[in-house]
C-alpha cells in the first residue's frame, strides 16, 4: 500500500459467455494452477444444472445467492494496552464480494458430490434460499461482530 499514491484500481472483463464481471471474478476465485477453461466449464456447468433443478434463469439465482452470502460486519482484532479486542467493523463492498465469492467455493468444496459442478450447483441453490454452510459462516460473522459490540469504541 504506498503512502503518496492512490491505488487505482483495475475494471476486470466481464466473462464471455453472461456478459458478467461477477462471474468473471467467480470464475478467476475458482481457477486453480492458471486452468481457466475447466474453471469456466465447471461454473457454466453449475448454472446449468442450477436452471435445470430450480427452472429459474441460473445467472439471477447465481447473484442472489452472492447477495445472500454477503457479509455487512466482520471482527477485526485491535490490540490495545496489551489486551487484543475483536472490534465490530463495518466490510467494504469489494471485500464483502470477495467473501462472498471464497465462502460459496469453500462450502461446495466440502460438499459431498460426484463433481464440482454438481457441488457448486446444490451451494448456489441453498445460498439462495438462505440455507447452507455459506450463509452459516455469514451468520456466525454477524454473530461475533454482536457479541463484540462492546468493543466498537475502539475501532480506529
Amino acid at each position: 500500500m504506498p503512502r503518496r499514491k492512490k491505488v487505482i484500481k483495475r475494471e476486470s472483463p466481464p466473462d464471455t459467455k453472461f456478459n458478467s464481471v461477477l462471474a468473471a471474478f467467480f470464475i478467476n476465485n475458482l481457477m486453480k494452477k492458471g486452468k481457466k477453461s475447466l474453471a469456466e466449464k465447471i461454473f457454466y456447468q453449475a448454472i446449468e444444472m442450477v436452471e435445470r433443478k430450480t427452472g429459474q434463469p441460473g445467472m439471477d439465482l447465481f447473484e442472489k445467492a452472492v447477495n445472500n452470502v454477503k457479509p455487512m460486519l466482520e471482527v477485526k482484532s485491535r490490540r490495545v494496552g496489551g489486551a487484543t479486542y475483536q472490534v465490530p467493523v463495518e466490510v467494504r463492498p469489494g471485500r464483502r464480494t470477495s467473501l462472498a465469492i471464497r465462502w460459496l467455493i469453500l462450502y461446495a468444496k466440502e460438499r459431498t458430490g460426484k463433481s464440482m459442478a454438481e457441488k457448486l450447483a446444490s451451494e448456489l441453490i441453498s445460498a439462495s434460499k438462505n440455507e447452507g454452510g455459506a450463509i452459516k459462516k455469514r451468520d456466525d460473522t454477524h454473530r461475533m461482530a454482536e457479541a463484540n459490540k462492546a468493543f466498537a469504541h475502539f475501532r480506529w
